[in-house]
């Protein structure tokens, strides 16, 4: 379990009450954020104390991984947002009945603020460039002792809630459902590619043909029978043009649960052929689907296609923050 602060002074009306967290992936520039690549590495269980105008007034806890999700409709006035492609979780939140002011307690945090990626200046002036950053243990512990007993509580309710199972990404799932219809509805394609492009969601058809071509079995399992392989997008269909779609160098064979690893970011692929695990991945469950995460396997070169591909989902699906230290 991990410690997270969220800033929220102009989204805490939506996004506690609506129970989640969103972010663009970037800045405006396109220049990169850790503040919004932290998105990356929340997993379920995991504590988020959210701060909006200068009071800490709710606790969440994650109920999911970070899946990608359009922006959401309620933070704008006009249109879908369906366009604007960030990062979704889904998190159950508690609003507090005795919030705190942190500036107010700052002989006892400010000593524990990380020396990168503070939520607050020494001061206890928050950061308005903050959005997401990770807390070390102390600094929570510090918090949840200055909340007190009704912190103390609802986080100890938010671990037995973990065990249940997570809610879907709903976000994700609209997201598709509208990438979908908006394929059926266009009269400009001819039916026969309207039909390839809707299979190759699926990994099948047409796709799966093309990118058989180029991969011959699982690159992780060694599976080569096709009836046990999906053809899996390194750029996920949503993501992709309906060209994108069908490019057999967009895709790789693999089985079942391999492929719900790559699709979901638990793991990715380095242009060299080595797996890369995130490292909100479940330890055991790799290892029982064939990964060992301490000793992830080189599974060969790929195309030049293939690697700008694998590129994208690198950057834009593997839950893992560079701005991250993973090497402990």
């Amino acid at each position: 379990m991990r410690y997270w602060w969220v800033n929220q002074n102009q989204t805490y009306r939506h996004e506690v009450r609506g129970g989640y967290l969103w972010s663009p992936k970037r800045k405006t520039n396109q220049a990169q954020n850790p503040f919004y690549d932290f998105m990356r590495e929340v997993a379920p269980g995991d504590v988020v104390f959210s701060f909006a105008n200068t009071v800490i007034r709710a606790i969440g806890i994650a109920g999911s991984h970070a899946y990608e999700a359009p922006k959401p409709l309620e933070f704008g006035v006009a249109g879908a947002y369906w366009d604007k492609i960030g990062w979704r979780i889904d998190v159950r939140f508690s609003e507090l009945r005795l919030p705190i002011k942190p500036s107010e307690h700052m002989d006892v945090l400010a000593p524990l603020l990380p020396h990168r990626y503070a939520p607050l200046r020494p001061s206890g002036a928050g950061l308005q460039s903050v959005y997401l950053t990770r807390l070390p243990d102390g600094l929570a512990a510090a918090l949840v002792d200055l909340l007190g007993a009704e912190a103390r509580d609802l986080i100890l309710s938010y671990r037995v809630a973990a065990n249940e199972s997570p809610p879907a990404a709903v976000g994700l799932v609209e997201w598709e459902e509208h990438e979908l219809n908006r394929v059926q509805s266009d009269l400009s394609l001819p039916d026969t590619d309207r039909q390839a492009i809707v299979l190759a969601r699926r990994g099948q058809g047409l796709f799966k043909r093309h990118v058989m071509k180029i991969e011959h079995a699982c690159r992780i399992t060694g599976v080569d029978r096709e009836e046990h392989l999906r053809a899996s997008h390194c750029k996920p269909w949503r993501d992709a043009t309906n060209e994108e779609r069908l490019d057999g160098e967009n895709g790789l064979l693999l089985t079942p649960s391999i492929d719900h690893l790559f699709d979901r970011g638990f793991i990715a692929f380095e242009d060299n052929g080595q797996v890369l695990v995130s490292p909100v991945a479940h330890g055991d469950s790799l290892v029982r689907m064939g990964i060992d995460p301490k000793r992830p396997p080189k599974v060969g070169s790929f195309s030049s296609g293939q690697r700008r591909f694998l590129e994208f989902h690198r950057e834009n699906v593997l839950l893992r923050s560079k701005f991250l230290d993973h090497s402990t």
